[in-house]
């Protein structure tokens, strides 16, 4: 008896694969070449994912903007970033955040009722600096975002909080065992889209500086001396670009030869540039609001929610589908626009924190520096700057 029931057990197990075999199907896939014929490079959909990102990436109406009136800081008190706007301008900018971060909360979300100019919710604050990065992104990060831009909403798409950001030390729910690895192996995260790869790809590369080429140049050695174990974080990294646009390897890369530049594909380029940017924005914008955000706006070890690929594109190989967003609110396309009394401070550039990537005018590229990161992570070595005009090596 006690033998016949493990035994029943597989029997049923063994018939319920054969069900499932010869009854389920794999979803109907969809297959764009994408690079030479007899390269294999191709982009594989499925309809569902098609459908979804679709869905998610609907850009929002935009209110038409005017240049009517006075500058927006003469009519109301304390404007500080966005007080050289006319003030029809202004306020189409103020009813779109609305529409774009708090659509429920409406102005309350940020401002005092009754006192608009007080800065004594945190909301404010953080939007007031949100505001200034998105005009550095705009006009400091061509490179990645060319002439789309970004708003508000590419991020926030109507909630209070962008619905993909990360935290630092979040564990995973998936039960590792004896498999599980210190770095977080053999725990599947929706970090690394599901796979058993290292549960925090984030921290070490978007946060520090640490290196991302595992790959030599060489058959042999010669002084590579990258470990699987390091490997496994850049694949974990490469897992997460490719679930936040919904693309596979092929999108930028020969797989033939992940290595090379001369066979990659233009978007490799302009994902390294992404690479910095976001780095930047982590270190330079979020980080530094970690005391001014609500603790509960904080993740379980206290720090800030910060940004990825996923924040942005959120399925999609281009945010709101490659909607011009920034073109149809131009005062929010840079400091340029905007007459900015000091574009170029501490504050704004990150030209106070030698570690962090600085950037000093629109054609400059970023410069990444060498420190040495403090989080846990398989190499501390440095990301290398490029020029705009030659190929990027690493």
């Amino acid at each position: 008896m006690r033998v016949s029931i493990p035994l029943l057990g597989m029997v049923g197990a063994l018939a319920l694969g054969v069900v499932a075999v010869l009854t389920l199907s794999h979803p109907p896939t969809i297959s764009i070449q994408r690079g030479y014929r007899g390269t294999g490079m191709q982009l594989e959909y499925t309809p569902h994912q098609i459908a979804t990102a679709f869905k998610t990436n609907q850009a929002p109406t935009a209110i038409p903007q005017t240049n009517a009136g006075p500058a927006a800081g003469t009519i109301y008190q304390n404007v500080q970033v966005l007080k050289n706007v006319p003030v029809s301008a202004f306020a189409g900018i103020m009813v779109s955040m609305t529409q774009w971060v708090a659509p429920k909360q409406g102005c309350g979300y940020c401002h005092v009722a009754g006192n608009f100019a007080s800065d004594a919710k945190y909301t404010k604050r953080v939007a007031r600096r949100m505001i200034q990065m998105t005009l550095y992104i705009n006009s400091h990060w061509k490179q990645h975002v060319k002439n789309v831009g970004v708003t508000c909403d590419t991020c926030h798409r109507g909630n209070n909080a962008p619905s993909q950001v990360w935290f630092t030390g979040v564990p995973s729910t998936a039960a590792g065992g004896l498999t599980q690895g210190f770095t977080g192996e053999a725990m599947p995260s929706a970090a690394a889209d599901g796979s058993a790869l290292t549960s925090d790809p984030f921290t070490p590369f978007l946060l520090g500086h640490d290196k991302i080429r595992v790959s030599g140049k060489t058959a042999l050695p010669n002084g590579n001396r990258m470990s699987v174990q390091q490997t496994e974080w850049t694949y974990a990294l490469m897992m997460s670009y490719s679930s936040a646009l919904g693309v596979n390897c092929d999108y930028c890369h020969n797989t033939r030869a992940f290595n090379k530049w001369s066979e990659s594909t233009p978007q490799r380029v302009i994902a390294y540039y992404g690479l910095h940017m976001v780095r930047a924005l982590n270190n330079d914008y979020m980080v530094p609001l970690t005391g001014t955000f609500a603790h509960n706006m904080l993740g379980p070890s206290g720090d800030v929610a910060k940004i990825n690929c996923a924040t942005c594109h959120q399925g999609a190989y281009k945010p709101l589908l490659g909607a011009k967003m920034a073109a149809q609110y131009p005062y929010l396309e840079g400091p340029g626009t905007l007459a900015d009394p000091d574009p170029k401070s501490p504050a704004a550039s990150g030209e106070a924190n030698p570690a962090m990537i600085t950037m000093t005018a629109v054609t400059t590229t970023p410069a990444a520096s060498s420190p040495s990161s403090t989080t846990a992570s398989p190499s501390t070595n440095t990301a290398p700057a490029s020029s705009a005009t030659t190929k990027p090596t690493q």
